[in-house]
């Protein structure tokens, strides 16, 4: 346990020293908020029954889990493995369970903060209440941070080098953001965009946190989108089990 306590301290030291990822992953969805925030405001979402700011923070939130625990964990993965830093963890005395549990908590943690941050700062700039429902939240938050990083390791498999990583990962988890309706309402979408859409994990985290943040619901109402993500979280860990690798890929 103290081996994973002191993996875990580290891993939160790197993180927030590397000011790149931590702009990225972290601050970037702030002030993406900030921005559609203040041109939404208190306009009305046709059809929702709220402001565009509400509106905005359940679909920043799935914007959140995606370049967090999604995204940055992959980038992270990809370098640290394409570097020999994977490999040198195995021949050190600490054990995999505890560097991947360590390395896993720490996404979870960032994510939870970037989560309070964004409702903190809705309701500080644009008044949007609290949720109602706090703890189906915080579980929604937690199924989620899961099942994407799981398929955040999951893509890492599927990349040979470092170099293309960063290229790689933002071909996914960006059109996906736009797509699941992060930025927006979804309603004005084509048959095809719709029918994409549909199929991808983020739309149902992003309708789950909407229904617990916007309708007041709870997480055990909504068992469609908590089954899905589950899911989709349960083929990213099925694929790591089959595919991960700990030494380096290139060449």
């Amino acid at each position: 346990m103290s081996l994973l306590l002191h993996q875990f301290r580290s891993e939160q030291k790197l993180y927030w020293r590397s000011h790149e990822l931590a702009f990225f992953t972290f601050i970037f969805p702030l002030l993406i908020y900030i921005l559609l925030g203040s041109v939404y405001g208190d306009d009305p979402v046709e059809g929702e029954g709220v402001t565009g700011s509400e509106y905005l923070l359940a679909g920043l939130l799935g914007y959140g889990v995606v370049a967090t625990a999604f995204a940055g964990l992959a980038i992270l993965v990809v370098i640290r493995r394409e570097s020999g830093v994977l490999k040198r963890v195995r021949g050190t005395p600490l054990p995999a369970w505890a560097y991947v549990l360590a390395t896993l908590g720490s996404t979870l943690v960032v994510f939870v903060v970037e989560a309070v941050a964004l409702i903190l700062l809705a309701k500080l700039m644009f008044d949007v209440p609290f949720p109602e429902r706090p703890f189906s939240v915080a579980l929604a938050l937690l199924l989620g941070a899961v099942a994407f990083a799981a398929l955040g390791v999951a893509l890492t498999t599927f990349i040979r080098s470092a170099e293309g990583a960063s290229a790689v990962i933002s071909a996914v988890y960006l059109p996906m953001a736009f797509l699941a309706g992060s930025f927006w309402t979804t309603q004005a979408y084509p048959p095809v965009l719709e029918a994409i859409a549909n199929l991808l994990p983020l739309t149902y985290f992003i309708h789950l946190m909407r229904d617990i943040v916007l309708l007041h619901e709870q997480i055990w109402d909504n068992w469609t989108e908590v089954g899905v993500v589950a899911a989709w979280g349960l083929v990213g860990l099925v694929l790591t089990v089959k595919r991960f690798h700990w030494e380096p890929r290139q060449g």
